[in-house]
């Protein structure tokens, strides 16, 4: 996310509150129970992006988690291409190797 993003969230998040206050005082409501109403609404929406973001952080599914896995991937895939087929059979070989010898769980 860019910093004029945030800052437009930021804006977006303050005049929408701003906007709740006036019609709840439109609709009848007084003053200080809009402004109760406005709050509780503005920390019950700060909960629930805070819920997200914790929930994206423990399934790792966050722009720099992705972007290490591409490069990685990227990162491999040049390494396999520059293999001569000797090397890559011989890869091919341990891979083998390696899960013949991994014993199998149940």
């Amino acid at each position: 996310m860019r910093r004029i993003d945030a800052i437009g969230i930021a804006l977006g998040v303050f005049v929408v509150g701003g906007l709740v206050y006036f019609v709840l005082q439109i609709v009848g409501i007084d003053v200080i129970s809009a402004g109760i109403w406005t709050q509780t609404l503005l920390v019950v929406g700060l909960i629930g992006w805070s819920l997200t973001y914790l929930l994206r952080v423990g399934t790792k599914n966050m722009t720099y988690n992705q972007q290490l896995k591409d490069y990685e991937e990227a990162v491999m895939q040049k390494r396999l291409e520059s293999m001569s087929p000797q090397e890559l059979a011989q890869l091919q070989e341990e891979i083998e190797q390696e899960k013949s010898q991994t014993p199998k769980k149940s």
